[in-house]
């Protein structure tokens, strides 16, 4: 079942020239494509399938500083502002507000954890606050509960997944950028040893610089260009139930499960970390790099099936330019829920929120996210194709973070001072040694 999602017509076609195109219309690549028509580049996006099909429109809309990799905080303090300045600057409606997100627990161990991030989050100049049992009680109230503790995010909040891409679309396109749906990627071309040309299945748009924002499909693109990009999804399933519900927090976490309010008044359910391992061509090549955060994680993965084999995101086939790719025989990745996952998370939500036990279920759907070995995204020029910026491997944090890495993106394009450092996220760091030549393991 597709998750909900708004639908934008884009009509113009595919131009012949371009100062950048954006390969992927996913959350990243429609803010970095705002940003740099923002700076009055000549922008193409090109999207396989729908803006905000895949994982864009099917996380829980989570914008947060909350527990994120240190590496990872300063890009999402500067996406939190970003995301306010995009709707001051557009009028576009993304669904983002600072509504505060409440983490409730009754494991002594994770308290001590959040505890240590809250100290760490201090000398970065991050508020995040510390709840007693009491105080974590009385937050958490509609539980009907009693915690040890808890923490409040006051200044985090949320988007609307099913609008925040299409809305960032929208303003490209009021910008004069061009976006170009159902047309897939097919390569590149170079003159020189730089990036000259990006194929796409409607012909050749001629570029010096390109942005690779393919999210679960980033790394099959890059073996086809002969670059090794260690990436690895797993299918996450979750569903919203419909409207009506009221007194619940707009945004809460336990380990029992996950509620976040939904723009239309609904609530979208999950149980964080929570999915399945579909055996891919990709998964059984990189597993070297990814069994130890597998094993970190065993007691939410399981074993999934052929549905990732099937799908085609994590491929190891080769094309020629002209000939159909994985991307064009599935153009939105939509995988099969996991039906014993999704009345898993019915069961917790009903037995710890009681307003939800009459809630109707309004959709359920599955998402690939897709990950790097050390949990951080890669952005940055892929060094042996120059003016190829890669931008993937966003580990589930991608959405919240989308304006930031935009905004990245279009400064290392442009020249300009990056909005934070880009050093933690470049993608050599993965396999310094293997860039420029795919070799079996």
């Amino acid at each position: 079942m597709p998750a909900p999602l708004v639908r934008i017509e884009t009509m113009a076609p595919q131009p012949e020239i371009a100062d950048v195109v954006v390969i992927g219309g996913g959350i990243v690549g429609v803010f970095a494509a705002y940003y740099l028509v923002r700076r009055g580049l000549k922008v193409v996006l090109v999207e396989k399938g729908l803006i905000g099909a895949e994982q864009s429109s099917r996380n829980w809309g989570w914008c947060r500083q909350q527990n994120r990799d240190a590496r990872e905080l300063p890009i999402a303090t500067k996406s939190l502002d970003l995301w306010d300045q995009f709707a001051a600057d557009t009028g576009e409606d993304t669904g983002f507000r600072r509504c505060g997100l409440l983490y409730l627990s009754n494991n002594e161990d994770e308290l001590a954890g959040w505890a240590r991030w809250r100290d760490f989050a201090r000398t970065v100049g991050v508020t995040t606050h510390m709840l007693s049992a009491e105080e974590a009680t009385e937050r958490g109230k509609a539980t009907s509960k009693q915690w040890k503790g808890g923490v409040y995010s006051p200044s985090d909040g949320t988007a609307d997944p099913s609008k925040a891409a299409p809305a960032v679309a929208r303003a490209i396109i009021s910008a004069g950028g061009v976006i170009v749906q159902n047309c897939a990627a097919r390569g590149i071309e170079t003159s020189g040893g730089r990036l000259s040309a990006v194929v796409t299945e409607k012909g050749t748009i001629r570029t010096k610089l390109a942005v690779l924002a393919g999210g679960a499909w980033a790394s099959s693109f890059c073996n086809n260009l002969g670059v090794r990009f260690p990436q690895a999804s797993v299918r996450s399933s979750i569903l919203s139930v419909e409207p009506g519900i009221e007194g619940l927090p707009d945004a809460l976490h336990t380990a029992e499960v996950s509620v976040t309010r939904r723009a239309d008044g609904g609530h979208t359910l999950a149980i964080s970390g929570r999915a399945r391992v579909d055996v891919t061509p990709q998964q059984i090549r990189f597993a070297r790099y990814f069994v130890p955060m597998f094993a970190r994680r065993w007691r939410n993965l399981a074993p999934g099936g052929l549905e990732g084999w099937r799908s085609g995101h994590e491929s190891l086939a080769r094309w020629q330019l002209d000939e159909q790719t994985p991307m064009e025989r599935m153009r939105v990745l939509d995988p099969l829920v996991d039906e014993s996952a999704v009345a898993e998370i019915l069961r917790r939500a009903r037995q710890l929120l009681p307003q939800l036990a009459k809630a109707k279920v309004a959709a359920k759907w599955a998402g690939y996210v897709d990950s790097t070995p050390d949990g951080v995204p890669a952005i940055g020029e892929i060094p042996n194709i120059p003016g190829l910026i890669l931008a993937a491997g966003f580990s589930g944090h991608g959405f919240g973070i989308g304006p930031g890495t935009g905004h990245l993106i279009a400064d290392l394009m442009t020249g300009r001072t990056p909005i934070v450092d880009s050093l933690p996220y470049r993608p050599e760091r993965l396999v310094a040694s293997a860039w420029g030549k795919v070799a079996d393991f």
